[in-house]
């Protein structure tokens, strides 16, 4: 939605950006009388939010496994649910870091259905535990068994990302032009076809969906044509 970044508390007087706040309520005194005060509304998706697994990796030493398991998946869900891609007007990045929260929520859920997790498996969801502290795995790190979690993580940010990029066009009055039409096109079926394969494609194929819609946005956003170039690519090879 479209907001006034500058508010004021009409008890206390006191300033602050709901840019960084993600709250009308004021942080000084906690009313919640409160009004914009700037005259620029900027579309704003996102909500200050920091990606912190430290209780979820706690709870695997204390509690057993199944109860730590569900407490990752609600500790992702509460995350992705304040995370947009739109910064006080500013498009963000799809970055690392949501993608490895929707891959590890993911994970969590097949470990958790599963009645005897291989070492694998055990040692994949420890390494996605440490967030993006150690970079995104590679494609040929993910277990096989573990393959639909990266793809449907994937189709998940694509289909995200692209609600958010939708409304960020139509707030800078963009028009695509029909090269990237196309691209947005085939982005969207190849993220319904993820899904209705429930993720079970080469994680390196789930990748390069994540890739293409990367370097579209560069296009969109930068004017950078090479990288336009570089995403048809990605979604006509086979």
């Amino acid at each position: 939605m479209e907001i006034r970044g500058e508010r004021e508390c009409q008890d206390c007087g006191t300033r602050w950006s709901y840019y960084e706040t993600g709250s009308v309520s004021c942080p000084e005194c906690g009313s919640l009388h409160s009004v914009g005060v700037d005259d620029d509304r900027k579309l704003h998706t996102t909500q200050s939010v920091e990606f912190d697994l430290t209780e979820a990796r706690e709870r695997f030493e204390t509690e057993p496994e199944d109860e730590a398991l569900q407490s990752v998946a609600e500790t992702v869900r509460a995350y992705q649910r304040k995370r947009g891609f739109v910064d006080a007007g500013a498009l963000r990045d799809l970055d690392d870091e949501y993608l490895v929260a929707g891959e590890l929520r993911h994970v969590a859920d097949l470990v958790d259905r599963s009645f005897d997790a291989s070492d694998d498996e055990e040692w994949y969801l420890l390494r996605l535990l440490q967030g993006d502290t150690k970079g995104r795995p590679e494609p040929a790190d993910v277990p096989v068994s573990l393959r639909e979690a990266r793809g449907l993580a994937a189709a998940d940010a694509v289909r995200e990302y692209r609600r958010d990029l939708r409304d960020w066009l139509d707030a800078n009055g963009v028009e695509p032009d029909r090269a990237t039409t196309q691209v947005f096109a085939s982005l969207d079926e190849r993220a319904k076809r993820l899904r209705a394969l429930e993720g079970d494609v080469p994680p390196r194929e789930a990748d390069a969906l994540v890739e293409a819609l990367r370097e579209v946005v560069a296009y969109v956003r930068d004017g950078d044509e090479v990288a336009l170039s570089r995403a048809q690519d990605r979604l006509t090879d086979d």
